[in-house]
């Protein structure tokens, strides 16, 4: 599972074998420049989820239900979760919270829309939690994971706790959960495909593994150009009518 924001690299993703898209609140931070999920919103949302719908041939896309949509009443939830699959060619939605979420992902799922329930480090908390910080409550979060798979989600998304308890939650749960930061005991792993290809700025967590420099080519890139243009070099005769 990784992240896609827009129609060529959910094309590509798609193309390359990824079994799941995520159109991720975390575009607010990797593409908007927020220093947090909050700010993006559900137009926003929409948005770039119709492109990565349009884009992907075979992967199940996800979209995450953006703040405060997922912490009003629950009848927005439905109805903005609705939006998603009336809106875009997506199938699921993601929204944070375990236990505390039971009766909102229950009604999502009995409206017909597919959760994926998203337990441990809950971004869209950042202000609550003080920051990000790993998840070590074993208890809570197997009670979190276990109330969400009961509510009806066909997923659990376990964001930041020690690799133990990521095992701990995959072992108590007959859903399939996916780890981020959680250890190797998960059933899938999912990334921010920014973070994947070293197309970021500042910060890089612990749990990333960066397997190309895309900055860092595009910026080589960049920087060619404006060589060519600068020693006469550019539009040449190959480039010219």
């Amino acid at each position: 599972m990784l992240t896609a924001y827009d129609f060529p690299t959910a094309e590509v993703l798609d193309d390359a074998g990824i079994d799941i898209l995520l159109v991720g609140d975390s575009l607010a931070m990797v593409v908007q420049g927020h220093s947090t999920t909050l700010p993006v919103t559900m137009d926003q949302i929409i948005y770039h989820a119709e492109m990565v719908g349009r884009a992907a041939k075979r992967a199940m896309v996800v979209v995450d239900l953006p703040f405060p949509e997922g912490q009003l009443d629950i009848n927005r939830s439905i109805a903005s979760s609705a939006r998603v699959l009336k809106e875009t060619a997506c199938h699921a939605v993601k929204l944070e919270g375990g236990a505390n979420q039971a009766g909102r992902i229950e009604a999502i799922v009995t409206a017909g829309i597919p959760v994926m329930a998203h337990v441990g480090l809950r971004p869209q908390n950042v202000h609550v939690e003080g920051g990000y910080r790993v998840q070590r409550d074993q208890e809570q979060l197997v009670a979190d994971a276990r109330a969400a798979e009961s509510a009806g989600a066909f997923a659990v998304l376990i964001e930041c706790v020690p690799s133990e308890i990521g095992q701990a939650i995959t072992d108590a749960v007959s859903v399939p959960t996916i780890g981020i930061g959680a250890g190797p005991g998960t059933n899938g792993q999912v990334l921010v495909t920014h973070d994947l290809i070293g197309f970021q700025t500042g910060y890089l967590p612990k749990f990333v593994r960066q397997v190309a420099d895309v900055r860092g080519s595009i910026s080589d890139a960049a920087t060619e150009y404006i060589r060519s243009i600068r020693d006469g070099e550019f539009p040449g005769d190959a480039e010219s009518f």
